[in-house]
């Protein structure tokens, strides 16, 4: 048993909602209520992120070049974000769906300043910080692996967005913000791409 690890509950693999309608149904937005999510809101959005869909090879739900998979996510978590999870900060485990801590503070005031002061990064229950490891897919193709990770960034946010509309969520996706403060707040050698507010509308 490792300390500060949170099994995830299994995903649902059949909703409520067809994936035309999520498309029909996505939108950028900046306001959110303070109602928590689930354990199982969380779940199924990590999931449609970067959850394993083919237990035999490994594979995720979105593509990756040649396999790759240079993506970290990290889930920021304010208090009363999300039920029975305590506020902090957590790395995504696709390989066990499972959530293991990397900071016991409160991270989300910082990461709504490093944000260049976005407060509705604040008024979100979570945050999903996508960040990349490039070399894991450059090593295998060179500087063209740059635009792959790019590429597979995008795959996921998107995956995230539609994921969120299926649940009755709200999301909306960041890209301006100051690198260097996010990396300090994800405790990770990792390049931050994506912030991703997460939670219901007011």
């Amino acid at each position: 048993m490792v300390a500060n690890l949170i099994k995830l509950p299994n995903p649902r693999l059949k909703g409520l909602m067809s994936v035309e309608e999520a498309i029909s149904g996505r939108r950028s937005v900046r306001e959110f209520s303070s109602t928590p999510l689930s354990l199982e809101d969380l779940s199924q959005l990590l999931w449609a992120a970067q959850g394993i869909t083919e237990p035999e090879s490994g594979g995720r739900s979105a593509p990756s070049a040649g396999a790759t998979y240079p993506l970290e996510l990290f889930v920021f978590v304010k208090e009363n974000g999300v039920k029975g999870v305590e506020y902090g900060v957590y790395r995504y485990r696709p390989l066990d769906h499972s959530l293991i801590k990397v900071a016991s503070e409160d991270r989300v005031k910082s990461l709504m300043e490093a944000a260049l002061y976005q407060e509705f990064i604040n008024d979100a229950p979570l945050n999903i910080v996508i960040a990349a490891k490039y070399e894991r897919t450059t090593a295998r193709y060179g500087s063209r692996g740059v635009r792959y990770v790019h590429i597979e960034v995008g795959h996921v946010g998107q995956n995230i967005s539609l994921e969120a509309v299926s649940l009755g969520l709200a999301s909306v996706v960041v890209g301006a913000f100051n690198d260097n403060l996010v990396k300090k707040l994800i405790d990770e050698a990792a390049e931050p791409l994506y912030i991703i507010p997460v939670g219901h509308k007011p």
